[in-house]
């Protein structure tokens, strides 16, 4: 009887399964495999991979030369949005030229009409120091472009924030500027009757009469015997009332506004007290002799902005006498 020989067959099926046809029971028998086995093979095809697309990958950038698609896609993104932010600088730059014409026509002209100090550079360029609060743009921004950006767009705010304050400020005032013409000291501060008084010290650099060394002398000096009536030049509010032995001795500081004060010093007495209003003509009290003073008279001073200038360019000395006590006189009329 021939020796019959029986083929082993072996079937794969999937998932993990093998079966492999037993001659001996004539039947298929399944065997599984090892999970460690499986898992080997698995980590051993998925590194085989991974290192298959980097070796791809550094073939194409670093021998071939070429970019990854994706990277080329970013650069196109960063490329017109760095344009984007390079046509807002440009348009920064015409936005802050425009404001610093606001800020110098502010300055010289509307705040200088209404007496108004002038907002310093230092306040409208004011930056932002302390604490870094840009620090989480330094890891994403590396060109510094945005950076930049934001940093001109904060302060571009901010001054436009001072400038717009200070409009504000100028409309206030602007709303009262018909009372600016009577808030301007251009009265005398006494009655101008030829041969009741002299000028005895001007404006300006002189001999210190007490200490004989050369000082600014900063208003004008009436010489007059004591007791003459002394007026307000302008209207405004008392801002000082002072009682000194020495220095302007007896003396009165009036704000009228608009930049503008004026100081009575050396007088006899004293009628009105601080926070009081007062009007142009309004009696303030009598020229006297005291404090640092070597005769009678009564030292007038004329300050603009915090600066004193000089009185004689406000006051009308020529004035008519008649007119001149009119004027006192309906004052006083409308006060009592």
């Amino acid at each position: 009887m021939p020796f019959l020989q029986i083929k082993e067959y072996i079937c794969v099926m999937p998932k993990f399964k093998k079966y492999i046809f037993n001659s001996d029971t004539l039947s298929y028998e399944m065997i599984e495999k090892s999970p460690r086995r499986r898992f080997l093979k698995s980590i051993f095809l998925f590194l085989a991979s991974v290192g298959a697309a980097v070796f791809y990958v550094w073939i194409y950038t670093s021998v071939l030369g070429h970019e990854l698609p994706k990277t080329v896609i970013l650069k196109k993104t960063n490329a017109k949005w760095c344009s984007k932010v390079e046509m807002m600088n440009r348009q920064l730059d015409m936005y802050d030229e425009a404001l610093s014409a606001f800020a110098m026509r502010d300055n010289v002209i509307y705040r200088s009409v209404f007496g108004m100090y002038e907002i310093p550079d230092e306040v409208r360029n004011a930056g932002f120091g302390g604490v870094n609060r840009y620090s989480y743009l330094d890891l994403a921004d590396h060109s510094g472009l945005l950076k930049k950006t934001v940093v001109r767009l904060d302060v571009l705010t901010k001054k436009t924030y001072v400038q717009s304050k200070s409009f504000d400020e100028v409309a206030a005032i602007a709303k009262h500027s018909g009372d600016m013409v009577l808030r301007i000291p251009a009265l005398s501060p006494i009655c101008p009757a030829a041969g009741t008084y002299h000028i005895s010290s001007s404006f300006g650099y002189r001999t210190d009469p007490v200490y004989g060394r050369t000082a600014f002398h900063e208003g004008l000096d009436f010489a007059m015997p004591p007791g003459n009536s002394v007026y307000a030049t302008a209207d405004g509010v008392v801002e000082k009332v002072r009682h000194e032995f020495f220095g302007y001795g007896n003396s009165v500081l009036v704000d009228h506004g608009f930049g503008y004060k004026t100081r009575y010093a050396h007088m006899k007495t004293i009628s009105v007290h601080e926070g009081m209003t007062v009007r142009r003509g309004t009696f303030l009290g009598l020229s006297g002799n005291s404090g640092k003073s070597t005769g009678p008279h009564l030292h007038y001073e004329v300050i603009y902005k915090g600066r004193p200038v000089n009185p004689i360019n406000y006051l009308d000395l020529s004035m008519d006498t008649g007119e001149y006590m009119a004027l006192v006189g309906n004052v006083q009329s409308g006060e009592s």
